[in-house]
């Protein structure tokens, strides 16, 4: 899809205002689809190892790298844009007791602030979709990658069928997306930066479920918790409603959808 003018301060709007807050009350602080059971999935494609060195790239509220401390004994490292989720990251480590296995960085996912051959891993969740020059970020990745090293991540993305324009614009504008690759985009850009793509597996259904779940947590179980968030405007509410239920009919018909892809560095 084209460029919409979506940047980086649309996205730190969201994320350090009621937006974000209702995101991780549907999403938890993992703000992806699948929560620890994607991450994991995620984790043991890519053979995640105890004492490996990875990198989280666009690392939010820093719960992926907890996650994989936690689990997997790694070195967690995180790298994130908005400073509202960087001092967040930082803040709920040092409460989990992670502090001292964990560094956050803020910064810009194009520009990695770290030498070259750093990491044994780059890993994502459901995040890069929000950076506006995704082969730039790619070509950093495997920069700060050793040789055979892992880029592991799940994106939403346009799903196998194709979105129309106007579609993958409505919704491009509705999450704050300056732009969605797709599955194919990705093996691409992977292959374009010396990556040769292990596991490139299609999350459309599974993506739409989600959506669905969603969308009856807020209108089942978390309404009065959403409305208390978004100051009780009921307009907002039935906006966002109305995007959800367009993403969910997109998601169906397998136009919009979610991807997760591993890669080596060759």
């Amino acid at each position: 899809m084209k460029h919409i003018d979506v940047t980086l301060k649309d996205v730190n709007a969201v994320y350090a205002g009621p937006e974000g807050r209702l995101w991780e009350l549907i999403m938890g602080e993992q703000i992806h689809v699948g929560g620890f059971a994607s991450s994991m999935a995620l984790a043991q494609k890519a053979g995640i190892k105890e004492g490996q060195k990875v990198l989280d790239l666009c690392s939010a509220l820093g719960a992926g790298v907890r996650f994989l401390v936690r689990n997997f004994k790694v070195r967690g490292y995180g790298l994130d844009g908005t400073p509202h989720m960087h001092e967040e990251a930082i803040a709920r480590a040092k409460r989990d007791g992670l502090a001292g296995s964990t560094e956050f960085k803020l910064g810009d996912v194009t520009a990695i602030p770290w030498p070259d051959a750093a990491f044994d891993v780059v890993w994502g969740e459901d995040a890069w979709c929000y950076v506006t020059d995704k082969d730039k970020q790619i070509a950093e990745a495997s920069r700060v990658l050793k040789k055979g090293g892992t880029i592991a991540f799940t994106d939403w993305v346009e799903g196998p069928q194709g979105l129309a324009e106007a579609d993958a614009d409505r919704i491009a504008r509705f999450m704050k997306f300056p732009y969605m690759e797709s599955q194919r985009g990705y093996e691409a850009l992977l292959a374009k930066h010396g990556f040769e793509t292990k596991i490139s597996d299609d999350l459309t259904p599974d993506f739409a479920d989600h959506i669905q779940l969603y969308i009856e947590m807020l209108t089942k179980q978390l309404t009065f918790d959403a409305l208390n968030i978004i100051g009780w405007d009921m307009n907002m509410m039935q906006a966002m409603g109305g995007e959800m239920g367009f993403m969910l009919q997109k998601a169906r018909e397998g136009a919009f959808g979610r991807a997760r892809l591993v890669g080596v560095k060759k």
